[in-house]
């Protein structure tokens, strides 16, 4: 720990402003996460920036004593990668929802991603669109009565971690809103990483999608609907964790089965290993269980360092911008 450092806590990242969202929204629980959380990451409260698009998340900058920015739909990530670019030493924060983030804003996103801008993306997961009166999202169920779908979407989600898995993410996890030892542990984890943090939290929204994660969420069900993965540990769940997930290796499918007489057979899970990721990110209720935790994690260059080195050269090749300038075929005016 940098001894140099003040001593801060949850009020030193508190603004003064008034916490403007629908009563029993996910939104609340996740700040208050993060402002326990940044104390913890012994970073200097100056270095921190908060970027967003627009939604109900997009507010996020104004709640936490930082430096932030509330940008334009779906642009945050363009917008935290210049920042990033501008700066290196700073901590940068994307904050998005499912629609500015995977709508909108997909094409940034994808390319945030495999470039590993080295930042932590927050994308709050409540499958609709809050702040613009509910209409279906890109990751609601086929099916959403909204007012964008009054007989009911007919799209197929997609899901946010297989996306960016499939964009070449090198830190994939994801948490649930009101589970805040988890999903302190998965932001400084995220945190600490090297490269592109991508951290999907399941998130409830009170008014327009009630309940779409009860059964993840609720403490008398979650233990059958939801399985947390760790490194190394076999993956097993249920009530006295009796249930377990096992590899099919003719089809190379996940199957549900019984601890009991399955032991030496039960999937380990590798965060390393990015086919097992895959499937476990592909998990769903009602057959499956929703994996939570850090499902992937790999070293990999970073861009912003690569760019540095790229600039450093070529300063050193070409010399001044006037050098560079009076190059070629120049003349004078007189």
């Amino acid at each position: 720990m940098d001894q140099s450092l003040p001593t801060l806590t949850l009020k030193d990242f508190a603004t003064d402003q008034e916490v403007r969202w629908c009563p029993g929204c996910g939104d609340f629980a996740i700040l208050k996460t993060i402002q326990k959380v940044m104390p913890n990451l012994n970073r200097p409260k100056e270095n921190q920036v908060f970027v967003s698009g627009i939604g109900c998340a997009s507010r996020f900058p104004y709640y936490m004593n930082t430096f932030g920015f509330h940008t334009i739909h779906g642009r945050a990530p363009a917008i935290a990668t210049g920042v990033k670019l501008a700066n290196p030493e700073l901590d940068v924060w994307v904050i998005t929802g499912d629609g500015d983030g995977f709508s909108i804003g997909g094409n940034h996103m994808m390319h945030m991603i495999r470039r590993n801008v080295d930042l932590q993306i927050l994308l709050f997961n409540n499958e609709i669109y809050g702040l613009t009166k509910g209409q279906y999202s890109p990751t609601s169920q086929t099916g959403t009565l909204s007012p964008s779908s009054p007989a009911g979407s007919i799209d197929s989600p997609l899901s946010p971690c297989l996306v960016s898995l499939g964009s070449g993410g090198t830190f994939i996890a994801r948490s649930i809103d009101t589970e805040s030892k988890h999903l302190s542990q998965i932001i400084e984890r995220g945190s600490k990483h090297c490269g592109s943090s991508f951290i999907e939290i399941l998130q409830n929204c009170p008014i327009y999608n009630d309940g779409i994660f009860e059964q993840v969420k609720n403490k008398k069900l979650a233990a059958d609907f939801r399985v947390e993965v760790n490194h190394g540990d076999p993956i097993i769940f249920g009530k006295d964790n009796k249930k377990g997930i096992k590899l099919n290796r003719e089809s190379l499918s996940l199957e549900v089965v019984p601890v009991a007489g399955n032991e030496d057979q039960l999937l380990k899970h590798d965060e390393r290993n990015k086919v097992q990721a895959q499937l476990l990110a592909s998990m769903k209720g009602p057959d499956f269980p929703i994996a939570v935790g850090v499902l992937y994690k790999e070293e990999r260059n970073l861009f912003i360092e690569d760019n540095q080195k790229q600039l450093r050269k070529h300063r050193s090749e070409k010399g001044s911008v006037k050098k560079l300038l009076e190059s070629g075929d120049t003349w004078q005016v007189k």
